[in-house]
């Protein structure tokens, strides 16, 4: 975002637009949101506290008359005139100890009000009194009134709703604030919006009001909007008001209040809804900034072109098709902001615009850029991402019939197909699980057959970046290399990830690459949820087939460092800004800023400190690296909390991470950093990693790395569970415990078993196993099972999920009463049954270990169960063959929507299989294995033939796959049969029998 829109908008709070506070103006949204909540008082004791208090705020108030220093504290540096004229004089004393030295009680503040308090503080007045004293809600209870007020600043906008308490405080302390100059709201709280929109009249001094949304986000990471939708007519007795920051709300007209106000000099109006301007708009003569980006403008008023003392406006972000030709009387305009609009062409009035230095027009329609602008010798032109140079593209012809019957055609696959074929007129091609393939006309020559295979990913290949997460099971396309000639879209189905970055990454047989992604939801009619919403989808074009995976990663923001300089900002966070003065490169480099946002309250969980508090964690890099010629200045919200009011520098700390080693260092002391109200700035002449932490612990540097590394681990919790129609398939799964009671609960119908596990940690893509123990066996033939062991790797947005089928281990008799053990990494040698559970210490593998039970066996080597349970699916005779409840449910998970056509060529009943249908018309898998379930029932006195009945539904069913699966089966058994017969000397006798075809 080099050179954005939003540097405007999200300019440092330290540098000055105008003579006015320039960092109030301007200054961005923090992404930080209060953790604290308020807490009830006791009743008893509330008067005395909120008292304190309410004394210690107006001790400060005339402290502040008496003692002027130059700023807040800080280390290494001093700040600059501009800066001191933004946070002007401030106490030596901070707000904290005045409230130890006042500790006033409640009869000592009867005689301190007569002097200092409002008439309706005193204690005689107790209806005010206590309205005054109620600042909790809505500001958190630790807020102090020194906090939010002083001489001429009354700050309300870094608290969630802290605009319901201007009524509160203009009740208590009207003296206070009838003098105050600058004042921020908040507009996410819409019952608080307006009692303090009522107040608002009476501060007749105000020169500075913001009222904006965006200020915090909700549990899901988005912002909070503004709800402010008018202003109130009496605002326009705000005489002195130079500057009116409405941004981020619901604007979609002006307010013809603010039309009033003679001595407005600068006005931000983004991100509203506004459609127009009024006619009348040129009466704010006084204005010199005007801001109206990220609104729906589709033109300008003539008016606003002869606001003569203008000069900066930004209308970017608007629908804008052209400009009036009055722009040119804009005879004081130094910067025009244009981008992202619809502008064919420049007016040549412009050519007037003789203070005009800086022209931003890209992303526009524009063809060429008027010669008259070259009589402008000063001026600097952006024109990045216009057709410059080309023609107009002439109107679109009307589509022919031919054309406009023109299809691609679709192809849905089922689980079972795995390959398909693709012509030279292209396809849509849907892939189970939903996943999407688009082939455009003539991406091939000749028709083609393609592969498809969805792979679980393997620690051994898949490549994941620092504070990377998987989002998705590896997608192969075969054959690798298959080149065409036109790009096809690759859509990767993938899990939702908050407030990050989501990329697909290609895999072409050596390493990893990052492609441009697009995301979209699936097409309606091919969902692969149960509830019916289509999936959504991670798409890229691509020219070749290979492995692809979705990623989701922290938001990546990068532009080209040239020596002219450049700023870069943060669009995750507008607030974090990284400024590149000129001369700081002799080369051109890139330079890339990722922000990872961190849990306050996890935090605070993991240092075991509830007053701590950080800021988003800043990865910078650059290519090539190389340390920068200049300083870099870098701006970052401050914790979340912390004001420039109420900080301690003493507890403030810079931390320097190298990724490389994995450690931090306390670099406080070594570079120059302070505060605004708002935002900590630093310099360093080098990229790497940098998080701001407040806290009162002792060597820092060693709390935050293990705090880091315990933010990369998951809590997790195990799950073994039985199937309760069949005890011996299990399934094993690892959930992050966030998830666990949800999947308990949608478990419950099917299986049964222990409660989930203790928490453990468990990293993104570390490997664990399963080990079955005390008389419990698994099939060891099975690709991930390693030293007679399950092999999981964990990524915590997929499904760590296997089923199993489990017997006494050989020589058991009865029922067994056996357990699965999880182990971390390498599988643990030599270690004894008996104490699996009791292994603990700092090198131990062992993660957990579950109960598992498994019933005794009858005579016709069935589990015997303790409730009603529905007969086995062996069907058929060894002699003959047959199909084992293991086969039989293999061949149910490839049925799928085939079910109906199946049974009824089983000779069911329409009514039996509507029956199913509606039993289990939310689950296809359990209605599947009940259709299958309820024609067992029927074939136990049917006699010889039954696989062969199976077999032919099979065919007329036309699954002639599952019909060769089955036979397939059956003469492995048969065979194997044959060999058992012969070793006892029994061929002869039962050769015919065995021999015999169905």
């Amino acid at each position: 975002m080099e050179s954005s829109n939003e540097e405007e908008v999200a300019s440092d709070e330290d540098d000055a637009h105008q003579a006015t506070v320039k960092a109030e103006e301007i200054g961005f949204t923090p992404p930080s949101k209060l953790s604290r909540t308020p807490k009830g008082e006791d009743p008893d004791g509330s008067n005395n506290i909120l008292a304190g208090r309410l004394c210690g705020g107006l001790m400060h108030q005339d402290l502040v008359k008496s003692e002027r220093e130059t700023g807040p504290k800080r280390s290494n540096g001093m700040m600059d005139e501009g800066q001191a004229r933004f946070w002007g004089p401030a106490p030596s004393v901070s707000p904290s100890s005045l409230m130890d030295t006042c500790g006033l009680s409640m009869s000592s503040l009867s005689s301190f009000s007569s002097n200092h308090l409002h008439p309706s503080l005193s204690p005689s007045s107790s209806p005010s009194s206590s309205s005054v004293f109620s600042l909790t809600p809505p500001l958190p209870p630790s807020v102090e009134l020194p906090a939010v007020l002083t001489d001429t600043r009354l700050t309300l906008d870094v608290y969630q709703g802290g605009a319901a308490a201007l009524p509160l405080i203009w009740r208590s302390v009207p003296d206070q604030l009838i003098g105050i100059k600058y004042l921020r709201l908040g507009s996410e709280d819409e019952t608080g919006l307006d009692g303090a929109l009522e107040v608002l009249p009476h501060l007749t001094e105000l020169r500075s009001l913001a009222i904006r949304g965006h200020r915090f986000y909700d549990s899901q990471g988005d912002p909070l909007p503004g709800l402010l939708t008018c202003l109130p007519s009496s605002v326009s007795c705000l005489s002195r008001l130079t500057h009116l920051d409405l941004s981020f709300n619901q604007l979609s007209c002006l307010p013809p209040c603010v039309l009033s106000l003679p001595v407005l000099s600068s006005s931000l109006l983004c991100h509203n809804r506004l459609s127009a301007l009024p006619p009348d708009f040129g009466r704010l003569s006084s204005l010199t900034y005007l801001s109206l980006m990220g609104n729906e403008l589709v033109w300008l008023p003539p008016s606003l072109c002869h606001l003569k003392a203008l000069q900066t406006l930004d209308v970017s972000h608007n629908l804008l098709q052209e400009l009036p030709d009055e722009i040119g009387y804009l005879e004081q305009l130094v910067k025009l902001e244009l981008s992202h609009n619809k502008l064919e062409q420049l007016p040549e009035s412009m050519a007037s615009l003789l203070s005009l230095r800086e022209l931003v027009v890209y992303s526009n329609n524009l063809h060429l850029i008027p010669h008259c602008l070259d009589s402008l010798p000063l001026l600097k032109i952006d024109a990045r991402d216009n057709p410059l140079g080309q023609p107009p593209a002439p109107p679109p012809l009307p589509p022919t019939s031919e054309k406009a019957e023109t299809k691609i055609p679709e192809l849905h696959l089922g689980f079972n197909q795995h390959s398909f074929c693709v012509s030279s007129a292209g396809c849509h091609v849907f892939l189970p699980g939903g996943a999407e393939l688009l082939f455009p006309p003539g991406c091939l020559l000749t028709t083609t057959r393609l592969e498809w295979a969805e792979k679980r990913p393997e620690r051994k290949w898949v490549w994941l970046e620092e504070h990377d997460i998987l989002l998705s099971r590896s997608l192969e396309l075969r054959p690798h290399g298959t080149a065409f000639l036109k790009p096809v879209d690759v859509c990767v189905p993938y899990h939702r990830a908050k407030r990050r970055e989501v990329v697909v990454r290609r895999f072409d047989g050596q390493s990893w690459s990052t492609l441009p992604t697009t995301l979209r939801r699936g097409s309606e009619g091919h969902s692969s949820h149960p509830s019916g919403h289509p999936a959504r989808l991670a798409c890229c074009a691509v020219n070749q087939f290979s492995w692809f995976m979705v990623v989701s990663r922290p938001v990546k923001d990068s532009c080209c460092l040239t020596p002219a300089g450049a700023l870069l900002v943060s669009s995750s966070d507008p607030g974090i800004k990284l400024h590149f003065p000129p001369h700081s490169t002799a080369q051109t480099c890139n330079i890339t800023l990722q922000v990872l946002h961190v849990s306050v309250s996890e935090v605070q969980t993991l240092c075991g400190d509830n007053q701590t508090s950080v800021s988003p964690l800043l990865c910078l890099s650059q290519t090539p690296t190389t340390d920068f010629l200049q300083r870099i200045k870098v701006q970052i919200p401050l914790p979340s909390g912390i004001t420039g009011h109420t900080v301690d520098m003493s507890c403030l700390h810079l931390l320097h991470g190298d990724p490389a080693a994995q450690t931090w260092t306390d670099i406080t002391s070594q570079v120059s950093l302070y505060v605004t109200h708002l935002y900590a700035i630093f310099y360093i002449t080098h990229f790497s990693w940098y998080w701001l932490w407040y806290t009162t612990k002792t060597c820092v540097s060693g709390v935050v790395r293990k705090v880091y590394h315990k933010l990369k681990r998951f809590k997790v919790q195990f799950l073994v569970l039985q199937r309760k129609t069949d005890r011996s398939q299990v399934m094993l799964q690892c959930l992050p415990s966030n998830k666990v009671d949800d999947r308990v609960k949608s478990l419950l119908e099917k299986y049964d078993g222990p409660l989930p596990s203790d928490l453990c940690d468990l990293l993104e893509g570390e490997q664990f196993f399963a080990g079955f123990e005390r008389g419990l066996d698994i099939s060891t033939e099975r690709p991930d099972c390693v030293g007679g062991r399950l092999c999981f790797v964990f990524y915590s947005s997929l499904k760590n999920l296997k089923e199993v089928y489990i017997c006494p281990a050989q020589g058991h008799q009865g029922p067994v009463r056996g357990q699965v053990s999880f182990y971390r990494g390498e599988i643990p040698d030599n270690l004894p049954e008996e104490v699996a559970i009791k292994r603990k210490g700092h090198n131990n593998q062992w993660l957990a270990t579950l109960p598992l039970k498994l019933p005794a066996l009858n005579s016709e080597n069935t589990f015997v169960m303790g409730d009603l349970q529905l007969p086995p699916l062996n069907l058929g005779d060894p002699e003959s063959g047959y199909l084992t409840e293991s086969n039989l449910l293999s061949i149910s998970l490839q049925i799928g929507q085939d079910w109906r056509v199946i049974g009824i060529n089983l000779g069911l009943s329409y009514q039996e299989l509507d029956r199913i249908q509606y039993k289990h018309r939310d689950n296809l898998g359990a209605l599947v294995l009940e259709m299958l379930f309820h024609w067992a029932r029927g074939q136990r006195n049917a006699g010889p033939g039954t696989v062969t009945r199976l077999v032919t539904a099979m065919i007329d069913s036309d699954r002639r796959d599952l019909a060769d699966e089955i036979e397939d089966i059956v003469n492995i058994g048969r065979r194997k049969y044959s060999e058992s017969l012969r070793r006892v000397g029994l061929e002869g006798e039962s050769s015919s029998p065995a021999g015999t075809p169905q």
